[in-house]
């Protein structure tokens, strides 16, 4: 499936003064297949070395770290010529050879016009213990698929086609609005992981069946992602992160109102209480691109940095597909969209996946006094507030108190109604699964 990614991996290939590039993200976020496809539309040739299956290759860069002597033993390897100009080479779950990360210093310096791309399963992890040397890599944080990609991935021409009107001035009809509607509550339960989606896609002649695949792929995914804690973590703290883990939508649907609050320490594991005692296994998941971490400032004026702090914080899942499978959710409750105060916090993590993913930019939350809004983000250069509401209800108080004491140039609320005018000329009233295109249409 095409991935956005591809563009800002086009402008890596295409820089003077190119680096080794390295890709993170959550397992099974789609890293091999977006470097893999990437590199055969526009590269001459593709050289494939996995350090976790070809064990073999260790012991290429930890005995020389000369790139024309790793190159050489390399080709001899595979048998095949390297072209240093034209050709991609792909170094992959490049964590289980800490000698090759440290070898990328070395191809920066001695050999730029290779090009080098390098992924791995938890690799934000490895990169925190200092196995590379600053300012010789460049860094990608790839992401689970954001709604848009998942219409690219289904075929769904009609509603991007729809989307993208919208986008250039456009009406969206109410016959469009509820059909990209039902396709928004599909990504609710499938979600953005690759393996998911294909399970929706490829199982069965009916969609029940097809949901069933696809909650069966995330059970199996959640086994996984476990089975890394325990294996990079130790058997305590691997417990700790878990646990941790698992506590993150008993978290965000705790709240009365159906939006989320900031994350609570207490009881999450009996016996630590205190950020201090949990920003260990908070930071391992943050680092395994397991869950976003979004501040909670109390000022909306640059550096919004400033006024936050870092034990006060919204914790949301990485993908909201997962989110509802670790909730227990069933698939027909969402699609039915009638599942209480946790529609809520679906609608709010859906956004600020969608968020994190699109404008690559910090995301935070805004609280003063009784008055929040779920999100605070640089829009094309401008602080725009983002007021989620899961259903058709638009009143924003949060909102109003907001605009009228910051006046920012735009706010912005996100509903499940189709696009509106609203009486205020900075406002805007849009559907939630335009969360993603927010930068496109303030332009």
């Amino acid at each position: 499936m095409k991935r956005d990614i591809s563009a800002r991996l086009l402008h890596w290939k295409n820089q003077e003064n190119r680096k080794p590039l390295i890709i993170k993200g959550a397992r099974q976020v789609g890293k091999t297949y977006a470097i893999q496809h990437f590199g055969k539309q526009e590269f001459q040739k593709v050289h494939y070395f996995n350090f976790e299956i070809e064990r073999n290759l260790h012991a290429i860069f930890e005995k020389n770290l000369d790139p024309t002597t790793i190159l050489n033993q390399l080709m001899f390897v595979k048998d095949v010529p390297i072209g240093r100009k034209e050709d991609l080479v792909i170094f992959d779950e490049i964590q289980e050879c800490p000698a090759a990360l440290t070898s990328l210093k070395y191809f920066s310096e001695e050999m730029p016009e290779l090009a080098i791309c390098s992924a791995g399963s938890l690799l934000g992890l490895t990169l925190q213990k200092g196995s590379f040397p600053v300012g010789k890599v460049e860094f990608l944080q790839m992401f689970p698929c954001s709604f848009m990609e998942f219409l690219n991935a289904t075929d769904d021409s009609r509603s991007k086609n729809a989307i993208d009107a919208f986008i250039n001035g456009k009406e969206i009809f109410d016959v469009a609005h509820e059909h990209i509607w039902e396709q928004f509550k599909t990504y609710l339960v499938v979600g953005g992981l690759p393996e998911s989606i294909l399970a929706w896609l490829n199982t069965g002649s009916t969609p029940l069946e097809a949901y069933k695949a696809v909650r069966k792929v995330q059970e199996n995914l959640l086994q996984a992602y476990q089975a890394d804690m325990a294996k990079h973590s130790g058997k305590v703290n691997a417990m700790h992160i878990e646990r941790l883990w698992r506590s993150v939508p008993a978290q965000l649907g705790r709240s009365e109102d159906g939006f989320s609050r900031k994350f609570t320490f207490k009881e999450v594991i009996p016996g630590l209480k205190g950020y201090s005692q949990l920003v260990g296994a908070i930071d391992w998941l943050i680092a395994a691109g397991m869950v976003l971490k979004i501040p909670i400032v109390n000022k909306a004026e640059q550096p919004l940095n400033a006024f936050s702090s870092d034990n006060t914080f919204k914790l949301f899942m990485f993908d909201v597909g997962m989110l509802g499978a670790m909730a227990d959710l069933a698939p027909q409750t969402i699609l039915d969209y009638q599942f209480g105060l946790y529609k809520g916090f679906v609608a709010e993590n859906f956004v600020a996946q969608e968020l994190v993913t699109n404008l690559q930019s910090p995301l935070y939350s805004w609280k003063e006094q009784e008055s929040e809004v779920e999100f605070l983000q640089q829009i094309n250069a401008k602080l725009v507030p983002i007021e989620v509401k899961a259903g058709s209800r638009r009143r924003a108080r949060s909102l109003d108190i907001f605009w009228k004491k910051y006046k920012p140039e735009k706010c912005i609320i996100l509903s499940g109604d189709s696009p509106a005018k609203s009486s205020k000329e900075a406002w805007r009233l849009l559907p939630l699964y335009l969360a993603g295109s927010l930068a496109k249409i303030n332009s």
